[in-house]
Order: C-alpha cells, then sequence, then structure tokens
C-alpha cells in the first residue's frame, strides 16, 4: 500500500472503522486507484440515494409511458409495488454510495456509417468480441472489491457488484460520479474518452465522499436525434424503445412492425449509428484490449450464413456472446430483413426457400423482403426507362 494511502489510526477507535481510519479523501482514492489497476479506464464515487433525481423520476415516467416495449425486467417492483430501479433505496437500503467503473470497448475498425456493403450484416461493436462484455466487466469489479476488502479489512462492510443485470440505471449513477454526462442520445459520454463505454457498478455500504457531476455539453448539436433511421428520439435524451433498432433486433421478439423494417436497413444485432456520428467520439481513444477485438464472423457478416445458421452452428458460432440475446431466430429474422432492405436480385432465390421455412416468423419476414426486392426492381427499371427516354 502507497504511503499517501496509509491509514490514520487513532486510540480507541477500531482499525476497521473506515470513516475513522482513513482521513479525508485517502479511502476514495484507494477506490478508484483500484479499478484503474483492474482495468478500468475511469472511475467514479456517486451518492447511493440521489433524492428527488430528474433522471430517474424521468425513468419512472418512461416505464409508466410504455417505452420499454417487451423488457419486463424493467418494470421489476418490490414488495410495495415500487419500481426496484426508481430508487436504490428500494432494494439496497443499506448502500451509502455506488462505485461506478467504465471500460472503453472501441476498437479501431470502420463504423456503421462507413460500411454499406449490400450483402453483409451489421452486429454492433459491443458485441464483436471473443467474451460476453458481462463477464469482462465483473471479473474486473471482483478485482477491485477484492482489494477494497482487503485493505478496509472489516466483514460487516456490505459490498455488491452489477453489470446491466441489477437494479440500476447506470448511467445515472455514472453523471452524478462525474465520469459524463448523459447525452441526447441517451448514452454517458464522456469529454475524453467519448460514449463507447462498459459500465459496471459496486454498492457498497461505505460512506464516500462522492464526485460532482459532469457539465453537459451536448450544446445545440442534435447529429444523433437526425441520423436515427426509426426516429426512435421522441425528444433529446427521451427515447421510445419499441422504435430503437437496438431493441427491435435484440429484445423485440415475433413479428417486427412492418412499418420500421426499412429504417433497420443491414441491423442484424444493435445499433451504433447514434453513437457512430456523434462528435465526442471522432477522436475516441481504440482499445487494445483483446476482449473487445472483433471475432472475424462478428465483423460485418455475410447475411446469407446468418440467415442460413442451423441451431448447432448459431451455438458454436456464438457461444460466449451476448448476440445469443437475440436467439437464432431473431437472427435469422433480421438478416431477412437486411436482405429485403439491400434489394438485391441475387438474395430473391434464398429468400424464396426462406419464405419455406419451418419457423413462421422466418418466412413470414422473408415474404415481406421479396416483395421489398421485387420493389427494388421495378423503381430501378422504371429509372432505366426514364434516363433512356431523356
Amino acid at each position: 500500500m502507497s504511503p499517501a494511502l496509509r491509514p490514520h489510526r487513532w486510540p480507541g477507535f477500531s482499525a476497521h472503522d473506515a470513516s475513522v481510519t482513513y482521513s479525508a479523501g485517502q479511502l476514495e482514492t484507494l477506490v478508484k486507484q483500484a479499478a484503474i489497476e483492474a482495468g478500468f479506464d475511469l472511475a467514479g464515487i456517486a451518492p447511493a440515494r440521489l433524492g428527488d433525481s430528474r433522471e430517474l423520476r424521468f425513468f419512472s415516467d418512461w416505464v409508466a409511458a410504455g417505452r420499454a416495449g417487451e423488457m419486463a425486467y424493467l418494470e421489476s417492483r418490490d414488495g410495495q409495488g415500487r419500481l426496484k430501479r426508481a430508487a436504490l433505496e428500494h432494494v439496497a437500503p443499506w448502500a451509502r454510495s455506488v462505485v461506478v467503473c467504465a471500460l472503453n470497448y472501441n476498437t479501431a475498425h470502420p463504423r456503421s456509417t462507413e460500411c454499406h456493403a449490400p450483402d453483409r450484416g451489421w452486429i454492433s461493436r459491443y458485441a464483436w468480441g471473443p467474451a460476453d462484455y458481462h463477464s469482462v466487466i465483473m471479473e474486473r469489479l471482483r478485482r477491485v472489491e477484492a482489494r477494497l476488502r482487503e485493505e478496509i479489512g472489516d466483514p460487516a462492510i456490505e459490498m455488491r457488484c452489477y453489470v446491466d443485470t441489477g437494479p440500476v440505471v447506470e448511467r445515472v449513477f455514472a453523471a452524478y460520479a462525474g465520469m459524463g454526462w448523459i447525452g441526447k442520445n441517451t448514452c454517458l459520454i464522456n469529454q475524453r474518452v467519448g460514449s463507447w463505454l462498459f459500465l459496471g457498478v459496486i454498492l457498497t455500504s461505505l460512506e464516500l465522499a462522492p464526485d460532482l457531476p459532469a457539465a453537459d455539453r451536448c450544446g445545440s448539436c442534435t447529429r444523433c436525434l437526425d441520423a436515427c433511421p426509426t426516429q426512435a428520439f421522441v425528444a433529446p435524451r427521451e427515447l421510445d424503445a419499441t422504435r430503437c433498432i437496438s431493441y427491435l433486433t435484440i429484445e423485440k421478439r415475433g413479428a417486427i412492425p412492418e412499418e420500421l423494417r426499412p429504417g433497420m436497413g443491414n441491423h442484424v444485432f444493435g445499433c451504433d449509428i447514434c453513437q457512430d456520428v456523434c462528435p465526442w467520439n471522432r477522436k475516441a481513444p481504440a482499445s487494445q484490449a483483446p476482449e473487445f477485438q472483433p471475432r472475424q464472423e462478428r465483423f460485418h457478416p455475410a447475411l446469407a450464413w446468418l440467415g442460413a445458421l442451423s441451431e448447432e452452428e448459431f451455438r458454436t458460432a456464438f457461444r460466449g456472446s451476448p448476440i445469443r440475446r437475440a436467439r437464432r431466430s431473431g437472427l435469422r429474422r433480421n438478416a431477412v430483413v437486411a436482405m429485403g432492405n439491400s434489394g438485391q436480385r441475387g438474395s430473391v432465390p434464398f429468400l424464396q426457400q426462406l419464405a419455406r421455412d419451418p419457423d413462421p416468423v422466418v418466412a413470414e419476414h422473408a415474404e415481406w423482403a421479396l416483395k421489398r426486392c421485387t420493389e427494388y426492381r421495378a423503381s430501378s427499371d422504371q429509372s432505366r426507362m426514364i434516363q433512356t427516354r431523356y
């Protein structure tokens, strides 16, 4: 332990009482140092109780308005019927502080706005790597927790780690922890790193001094809102998840509303557009972490390959990947929609075959894609006739 972090002890007090044995600022410094040593890029501290937080109050209104769609887990409630995610004290009344850690997953590869091959689909950047980010982040959080327990030495101190799966709106606590601001695209944006960030939290009964919230630096920019193909943003920082491509390709089961299919473009799992166009990501540093470097089959994959995946091939290709959340049926459905949006004549024979697929969801979307290709062909033929005439 560095001398700068060595605890100060006074007679008559327990060596395990962190509020006494560590002078002001030392324990907070230890927390952040432990996070950086564990491999995180950013770390901050937020109070567990945010009072009448505008952001968490908005979350309750957002759920009530039906913006969560089929994501029932966001509507989980406690025994008193209160939304668990609306206030941390609903599920962890013992928590006094939230340690928020962030890891940059950006890699030095093209963005979705730069890749337009008609026979290939787009998988969101966060799912390219060989490992599921949940396990990658959790392993690092456990290391931070172990370091803190070792230094503090008090078994009575409570700590709990979460990566997406807990009743915590991570980006809200990250903003209160001074790690960035919530942008108009609802993502956490850090002035130095950008928004390609995985977030993990450690709830603790330790009373830690919180960091100051960061200033909002979106200004008058609306590029993310303007770029959304499905117009999923009702207003700045207000996303209708039921129209979001990420929701449609990952969380939505069964049929995708027909009016939203054209806007999905070539996206087969997730969407990066609102982050791709964000000016704060222009110079975002690239991570060298091997866990985030893309596997060949996950970066801009062939649509025909995705559409023909057997159950065994799906399990093998995406073992340990968050892509499994879409399930084989959903991934094939998404690939079919992308084929229809590409309008490629070469896809027609395969789509005709898929229109007879045993999976009724895939079959219905294949029929739609065939009509889409026919419309493209008619439009193209008409365009050529006009050019010939004039």
